[in-house]
């Protein structure tokens, strides 16, 4: 019930902010470390996810992804994140787009306690990322990997 519960006062929360924001933007992060990347699962959607969320007013896409991973993994950036691609997000409207970092200098800091948002955020090689990983979880990596150019949509 309670993820019943999260679910819709999310959606909600998107459907309200479409109405009332212009085009949206997001910071996501790829915190990767030994060969490995740490990503998120969240308590309402299915699969595991690459770090981030909403660039709240007054803030930079950079602060926006320092503040997400360390809301969502307990990660803290020792180091400059490197500034992938920006990509449009493909669901209608189609005005969100989503900033992807690179970050391969972070400490996990205390760690995540699990909370309404986020239940798990564990290190997978990249080249074993889990078999629900979200496929744009897969095509990013995959993308980062083998130095293909990015897509234009997340």
């Amino acid at each position: 019930m309670l993820k019943l519960h999260h679910r819709l006062a999310q959606r909600l929360y998107l459907a309200a902010s479409r109405i009332s924001r212009g085009m949206t933007m997001g910071a996501r992060a790829m915190l990767i470390r030994d060969g490995k990347v740490l990503l998120v699962k969240h308590t309402y959607l299915p699969g595991w996810y690459l770090p981030g969320g909403g660039v709240e007013a007054g803030e930079s896409l950079a602060e926006a992804m320092a503040r997400e991973i360390m809301e969502e993994t307990g990660a803290v950036l020792t180091g400059r994140a490197e500034l992938f691609a920006i990509y449009r997000h493909p669901s209608p409207p189609r005005r969100d787009h989503i900033a992807l970092y690179v970050c391969r200098d972070w400490e996990e800091g205390a760690g995540k306690i699990a909370d309404w948002e986020i239940v798990a955020a564990e290190l997978f090689p990249l080249d074993r990322l889990p078999a629900d990983a979200a496929p744009s979880t897969v095509a990013r990596v995959r993308e980062m990997v083998s130095g293909e150019p990015p897509a234009a949509d997340w």
